[in-house]
């Protein structure tokens, strides 16, 4: 997994997890303790938090495993093909130097 996306998977992490706080102390307001709606509202955005909670630790899980193949498909084929690996590798160097060599 790149920096960026671990980066960017642990903002949204830690925004989330703002949001939640933020939320149950809202819904921890004891005045609210006498309207019986309050309460399903609790109870309904408990289990929407915890779900969400849930798929996005499913979705980080699936996006590093993702991750982790493709390395291994790109490894798997520099080892069969190391010529064809080597010659790409050199092409791109040679254009990059005669596309700087330019300037």
């Amino acid at each position: 997994m790149t920096t960026q996306t671990t980066d960017s998977l642990h903002s949204t992490q830690t925004e989330l997890e703002k949001l939640v706080s933020e939320m149950r102390t809202l819904m921890a307001n004891k005045n609210l303790d006498s309207v019986p709606e309050i309460k399903a509202l609790r109870d309904r955005l408990d289990e929407g938090m915890h779900n969400v909670r849930d798929a996005a630790i499913r979705a980080a899980q699936e996006a590093a495993n993702q991750a982790k193949d493709a390395a291994r498909a790109a490894d798997r084929y520099a080892h069969d093909e190391p010529w064809r690996v080597a010659g790409a590798a050199l092409a791109v160097g040679a254009l990059v130097g005669f596309l700087l060599a330019r300037r």
